[in-house]
């Protein structure tokens, strides 16, 4: 009988998921987000969403009709949003105006980064914001145990996880009243990251190392590359890799003479259609380590274990999940998976 009745469970919980018994939302709500309390009377109507990983949870969420502005892309959307990201004014590529913002007459507004609504905001301030009303989401992930004071891309205390993302995709499905569509995302996820652990297993016990190259603000010169605690610093963490600069900022920049003196296994390589520095583009940097005198040298460059990954996939976002399954198929095929 316990085996029949685990059976009738196991076949309930297939054809209806979990998340088809997520609450309803009740108003108003009140969530705690970057050390601020915020509080809805009800689901907003108009989003104005800076920083792509921002809009591209919401648009997973299914509430593209909402959005009146984004800015801030470094890449194409994700295919599957294309059409409807097509109608959503693009505010900026980069940062916007805080007045290009308001003329939208949002009543939320969200940042992936601190430093677009921080203390010293490039967009604008909370306190801007509130003082017209308009509730504000800063991505945990940009938050929690980071300090961002110092400028730059902030200083991560302790390693980034998915569940700041998970956290966030929660956050925005309990304030629009979508909570069934949040659990699902979550869910997802979490399914697509355990099958990529699952194909690069044994990279530890190759002693892989590796290297995340954002970008750079000239070439040749001292490079972005990646800490040890960001998205990049976690997707080197969970797949057993080893991460060759033991630093906590988010992006240092660092010398080929350093990168090339750690001899990384495995080089990982930013792709983007953003422009702002010249070697944004993935061609850029895959001739740049050919030719260069010290980082040609590198086994990773002579063997040519170099992955290419969108820059939004090496950064804290929902694109995390993309870059450890591209990153575990490069192991793989490299021969550096069991």
């Amino acid at each position: 009988m316990k085996r029949l009745s685990l059976t009738l469970a196991a076949l309930v919980a297939a054809c209806f998921p979990s998340s088809a018994w997520a609450e309803d939302t009740t108003y108003p709500l009140t969530l705690e987000n970057c050390g601020r309390s915020i509080t809805f009377e009800k689901a907003p109507n108009r989003i104005v969403s800076i920083g792509q990983s921002n809009t591209e949870i919401l648009l997973s969420l299914g509430l593209a009709e909402k959005m009146v502005g984004t800015g801030v892309w470094f890449s194409p959307v994700m295919k599957e949003f294309e059409a409807e990201n097509a109608k959503i004014p693009r505010l900026a590529d980069n940062d916007p105006s805080f007045e290009s913002v308001v003329q939208q007459k949002p009543d939320f507004f969200t940042a992936q980064y601190e430093w677009h609504i921080g203390p010293n905001g490039s967009v604008g301030t909370r306190d801007q914001f509130a003082d017209l009303k308009i509730p504000t989401y800063i991505a945990p992930a940009d938050c929690v145990a980071k300090d961002n004071s110092g400028g730059g891309d902030g200083v991560r205390l302790q390693m980034f996880t998915m569940d700041l993302i998970y956290q966030e995709i929660l956050d925005l499905a309990r304030i629009f009243d979508v909570n069934d569509r949040g659990e699902a995302l979550v869910a997802k996820l979490k399914q697509r990251e355990t099958a990529a652990i699952a194909t690069a297993s044994g990279a530890a016990g190759k002693n892989v190392t590796m290297a995340f190259w954002f970008s750079s603000p000239k070439i040749p010169g001292d490079s972005y590359i990646a800490g040890i605690n960001g998205g990049a610093g976690y997707i080197m963490h969970i797949l057993g890799a080893k991460d060759i600069i033991d630093l906590k900022d988010e992006w240092p920049l660092v010398s080929w003479e350093r990168v090339t003196s750690a001899n990384p296994t495995v080089l990982v390589i930013a792709e983007m259609s953003r422009r702002r520095y010249p070697a944004d583009s993935a061609e850029a940097k895959r001739a740049f380590l050919k030719t260069d005198a010290v980082a040609s040298q590198m086994e990773a460059v002579q063997k040519n274990r170099i992955i290419t990954i969108d820059a939004q996939a090496m950064d804290p976002g929902i694109r995390t999940i993309e870059g450890v399954e591209q990153v575990a198929q490069g192991l793989k095929a490299f021969g550096l998976a069991y």
